[in-house]
């Protein structure tokens, strides 16, 4: 989800760009952005890709089950692009078609990218509704319904 969109309800079509390189950094590194919440991990996958960009090791990104079996300058490249794709304003991000034009001809210079935002997390803390419901419970800790307060799990049965 695109920045403007996640904080502000702003949606363009840049927000459909955005979406497309993080799912094109999912695709090359074989992990899901959700992988990095999950795990002790202690950034995002935008935060990740781009720490192997600026340390110039973007192809420790690609997914090891991928490595060999194409062309490096190609995984490169495709990385590039998706970086441009995941810039903070939506100014900055490409156009679908010129994405599909860089995909698709080396004679397009591809500008540089700049450092992305790292995708906003949900709350973590409990909002004062899951600890008035948690209270009316027997348990020893607060768990959050949402990590994203877009959905509510309902923990114990009617």
């Amino acid at each position: 989800m695109s920045p403007e969109y996640a904080m502000h309800g702003q949606f363009s079509l840049k927000s459909d760009v955005f979406s497309f390189g993080v799912l094109a950094l999912e695709i090359i590194s074989g992990k899901k952005n959700t992988d990095f919440y999950q795990s002790h991990h202690n950034n995002d996958l935008l935060s990740y890709a781009w720490k192997n960009w600026r340390n110039r090791t973007a192809l420790d990104l690609l997914d090891p089950t991928l490595r060999g079996s194409c062309p490096k300058n190609e995984v490169i490249r495709c990385i590039h692009i998706a970086l441009l794709c995941v810039q903070e304003n939506p100014s900055e991000r490409p156009s679908m078609a010129s994405i599909a034009l860089m995909l698709n001809s080396y004679s397009v210079t591809l500008s540089l990218p700049r450092q992305p935002t790292p995708l906003v997390r949900g709350r973590r803390t409990p909002t004062k509704f899951t600890h008035e419901l948690h209270s009316d419970h027997s348990t020893s800790s607060t768990i959050p319904l949402s990590f994203n307060d877009a959905s509510i799990t309902e923990l114990y049965p009617r």
